[in-house]
């Protein structure tokens, strides 16, 4: 069973319950505009950048490149300057 070790050290499974509910599909607008007219749902699918979010620290973990790359990590920031001062 695939898995990732979250920064947080929570571990976040990549295979087994499909759906899965850890996992997102993500397209870029561009991309999106290559399908035209009725499409396969496989079709879009496929064309689909995978990402998992950690359900305990909320960070990102996207495989641009597919499952035979190594996934890029996002962190969640605050937009309010009063929480950054709090969290710190």
């Amino acid at each position: 069973m695939a898995k990732i070790r979250c920064i947080c050290q929570h571990i976040i499974t990549t295979s087994g319950a499909i759906p899965n509910p850890l996992e997102w599909k993500i397209i870029s607008d561009p991309r999106f505009d290559d399908f035209e007219g009725l499409v396969e749902a496989e079709e879009v699918y496929r064309a689909c950048s995978s990402m998992f979010r950690c359900p305990k620290c909320g960070r990102l973990w996207v495989y641009w490149d597919g499952f035979d790359g190594e996934p890029a990590c996002y962190t969640p920031q605050s937009l309010d300057p009063a929480k950054e001062v709090e969290e710190a």
